[in-house]
């Protein structure tokens, strides 16, 4: 994934929590904003790194203590590397006085030389939390996320199911609302997606014949939940009686299913009269605890069975 990127965009972006000081190094007119191919960097901003090149480097008080131990001559070499052409930019961080050479240095390679009082440590926490936020790959999808035993559940299905009523009544019964009907599902790992829901639909929820309702009002603060990691995606479906049978009586009805490339469990739930849903999708949860953590009753099912059999063919 490519994205464009420049230093003007991180005094942006960060300087709510961080104030930045453009000290040096105006961006080449040629090249104003870079090209960043995120897949190709392990990490976008980090500590001095001569080796796994951030294209934000990082430097502190320890980094500042390194560079000046070196001899010039090499001193020199070293520069030459870190204001070299891949570099977004360079953070003089810890209220450290930004040395004349790095000056110098940012002038020539046409890299924008930044300064702050906060912290190094703090200052690579910060900006990876906005870079995640601004490179990480995005999705809205339909449903509702919980926080079901400490699981995220993406509650799924056709329109009027009864998904809205579903999650009501696992809030009635202590679970979490994270997002309603339009959660933002954002890949921050190879394998983890990151469930939040959209500032503007935050705290409430629609149901049928009820309306809009405010589910920090109603139930407090204890019933929502900012994020979650997605689990395990319960969809809701109405099947026939003949639909019914067909289903395995051993598994159940259960498939993997991709989402920006992370394959997530998924539960199919039928839709019927009489059944207590919540307590379903409980099971259905600890199931997938238990499944997760290598436990699979199935498994031990067949596996009791066998043994009675050859119990009895030995006797």
């Amino acid at each position: 994934m490519t994205q464009l990127f420049s230093a003007e965009s991180i005094i942006v972006n960060l300087s709510s929590k961080i104030k930045l000081k453009w000290v040096a190094g105006q961006e080449d007119p040629d090249r104003p904003i870079h090209e960043v191919n995120v897949r190709e960097h392990a990490t976008l901003i980090g500590h001095l790194n001569l080796i796994h090149k951030n294209i934000i480097q990082v430097i502190g008080k320890t980094e500042c203590d390194y560079l000046q131990s070196l001899s010039e001559g090499f001193r020199n070499d070293v520069l030459q590397q870190i204001f070299s052409d891949y570099a977004v930019a360079i953070i003089m961080a810890d209220g450290l006085p930004v040395p004349d050479k790095l000056i110098e240095f940012a002038n020539k390679g046409h890299v924008p030389l930044l300064s702050c009082k906060t912290h190094s440590n703090e200052v690579v926490d910060i900006a990876r939390f906005y870079l995640h936020e601004l490179f990480s790959d995005k999705k809205i999808v339909h449903g509702v996320f919980m926080e079901v035993l400490g699981t995220g559940v993406l509650i799924t299905g056709e329109s009027s199911v009864g998904k809205s009523e579903l999650a009501l009544d696992l809030i009635s019964r202590g679970h979490r609302l994270v997002a309603d009907d339009a959660p933002e599902l954002t890949r921050i790992g190879p394998d983890i997606l990151d469930g939040r829901s959209p500032s503007l639909l935050r705290d409430f929820m629609e149901v049928r014949g009820l309306g809009v309702l405010n589910i920090r009002e109603m139930y407090g603060n204890n019933a929502l939940k900012m994020n979650k990691h997605l689990r395990l995606i319960v969809h809701m479906v109405r099947l026939s009686k003949t639909e019914l049978a067909q289903i395995d009586r051993l598994e159940g009805a259960r498939r993997m299913q991709s989402i920006l490339g992370v394959s997530i469990p998924e539960v199919q739930l039928p839709v019927a009269p009489g059944r207590n849903l919540s307590v379903l999708v409980e099971a259905a949860v600890r199931n997938y605890i238990l499944r997760h953590s290598g436990y699979d009753a199935t498994e031990e099912l067949i596996h009791l069975q066998q043994l009675a059999i050859n119990s009895n063919q030995v006797s």
